[in-house]
């Protein structure tokens, strides 16, 4: 602390003046007429960056005041290499603190261990907008959570969060970058998960922000994508993930032909009906069949002569090459799904991080889904009235969440679905879903080997692909080809009275609801 001499000084007009002599000893008024108070000079290194270093996180689950009942949020972008979420609630668990709701943008397998923990009332509740099946989709299944998990889309997720209806009060970060202060990004450090997108809106809004790294620097972050002013505070560990999880799932094209049927029928679809030209901009999942979609519609787009404006989601090597030949000018990138892209990711200027909010909350009207010209959808069933579900299996048992699926159905120009009619011997194509994921208001077309089924509701590409030669029938018609192959029929769930999870649609508004397993 500086201490300065103070003197006393009446001036022409009588009023009584206070100057302070600053430690270079020069004389300062203390007020300044239309500029205001002076805080007068003490040292060229009086004010020196904030260093949020903590111990452990034992220590910062006490600076932040974690208590019984508190929200605690993470992030996916490490997938089924995540380890921050497990140090965390083990570090909770060890302090014996319960009842805790976890928000996440996204679980996986490597969560499972986090099961004897709702068992033991550590953790109440899920939120989550990705999940993989395992564990944790089977606790909830037989109704080991205390309150219902909630499932959202991406852009629902950053809705509730902006909007409040999501209140997080410690949000934990794994940050493969950090400085003392708390800049960092999702390279530069041995554990990369390539962009931290889906944590902005949680560390922008989050009561209490934690940074968890396994790679603090002295030499400064060179990309920051969360600032220090948004972080509270900063904890090193050993390992925050395994950058190899981020390839958790399917990451190739598909070989088998009645993938690469569909695959070939979507992208002549896409081409007949006017969506493969010039600033086109796509999207398309990681799953085998969406992977073989992209290398059909590249084959096209080279053949016509074709750059597109962007690609959007998340970006596997698949996308990356095009962009690399290319094809489109740029990713606007919310994951990063391939190690590939990973190691170049550094050096592209080609790769604009998005957070959730930009991508696909519905309130923001500069979100980047309503920008999307081709979305290409996966799905579990379809159901007469294009409805999709990609939440449960057939039997009703959850097998994974919407993501960005609802999100980009709503916002694309033409939203597609790919998916084979039979699976497992029983059809996909049903007269009611089990679990309504996305609306068929907001799904243009299904494309499965048998053909290509468009929406009543979209006469204009009815009328666009009149005499293009693509077998084009009725859901109807489609459904009945399906049933016509089937061999078995769907699983069935025996499901009691109460609800173990909510559906809710990008407003918040209530889509569906799961209920519990029933006991033999």
């Amino acid at each position: 602390m500086f201490t300065f001499a103070a003197r006393f000084l009446r001036s022409e007009t009588g009023i009584i003046r206070v100057d302070v002599k600053n430690v270079l000893g020069r004389d300062i008024p203390a007020e300044i007429e239309n500029y205001g108070r002076v805080k007068p000079y003490g040292g060229a290194f009086r004010l020196k960056p904030e260093n949020k270093l903590l111990s452990s996180l034992d220590e910062a689950i006490e600076k932040t005041g974690l208590k019984d009942g508190m929200t605690i949020s993470f992030h996916h972008h490490f997938r089924n290499g995540d380890k921050v979420v497990n140090l965390v609630m083990e570090a909770i668990r060890r302090k014996g603190i319960k009842d805790i709701h976890i928000a996440a943008s996204g679980l996986f397998p490597c969560h499972d261990v986090l099961v004897p923990m709702v068992e033991d009332g550590t953790i109440r509740k899920l939120t989550f907008s990705t999940i993989a099946k395992g564990g944790l989709t089977a606790a909830i299944m037989d109704g080991k959570f205390r309150e219902p998990c909630v499932i959202q889309s991406h852009g629902a997720r950053a809705r509730a969060i902006l909007d409040g209806d999501l209140h997080i009060d410690v949000a934990f970060i794994a940050a493969p970058c950090c400085d003392t202060g708390g800049n960092m990004c999702g390279i530069g450090g041995k554990s990369n998960c390539g962009l931290l997108s889906f944590a902005y809106a949680d560390a922008a809004f989050a009561d209490k922000v934690v940074a968890v790294t396994d790679g603090l620097t002295s030499a400064g972050v060179d990309s920051v994508e969360i600032s220090h002013d948004h972080v509270d505070y900063v904890v090193e560990v050993d390992s925050i993930g395994d950058s190899e999880g981020i390839m958790y799932g399917s990451t190739v094209p598909s070989d088998k032909p009645e993938k690469l049927r569909i695959a070939e029928m979507v992208a002549l679809l896409l081409d007949k009906s006017g969506y493969i030209k010039d600033g086109m901009s796509f999207q398309t999942g990681a799953s085998s069949i969406g992977l073989s979609v992209a290398t059909y519609v590249e084959k096209v787009m080279k053949e016509k002569g074709v750059k597109g404006s962007f690609c959007l989601g998340g970006i596997t090597r698949y996308l990356d090459g095009m962009i690399n030949e290319g094809l489109f000018e740029k990713a606007q990138s919310v994951q990063i799904f391939d190690i590939d892209v990973l190691k170049t990711l550094s050096k592209s200027l080609n790769h604009i991080a998005q957070g959730s909010d930009r991508y696909g909350n519905p309130r923001n009207p500069n979100a980047l889904v309503n920008f999307l010209d081709i979305m290409i959808l996966g799905a579990t069933e379809v159901d007469l009235d294009f409805n999709v579900n990609v939440i449960t299996s057939s039997s009703g048992r959850i097998i994974t969440a919407p993501g960005g699926h609802t999100d980009c159905a709503a916002g694309a120009k033409i939203a597609v679905v790919v998916q084979e009619s039979i699976r497992r011997g029983a059809s996909t194509i049903c007269d009611r879903v089990c679990c309504i994921t996305t609306p068929g208001e907001t799904v243009d077309v299904l494309v499965t080997e048998l053909g290509i089924a468009v929406n009543p509701l979209r006469q204009d590409l009815v009328k666009a692909l009149e005499g293009s030669g693509l077998p084009l029938m009725t859901i109807g018609e489609m459904k009945a080809l399906a049933d016509a192959k089937a061999t078995a029929g769907a699983g069935e769930l025996k499901t009691g009275g109460r609800i173990v999870a909510v559906v809710e649609y990008r407003d918040g508004s209530v889509i569906d609801v799961i209920r519990q397993s029933a006991t033999e």
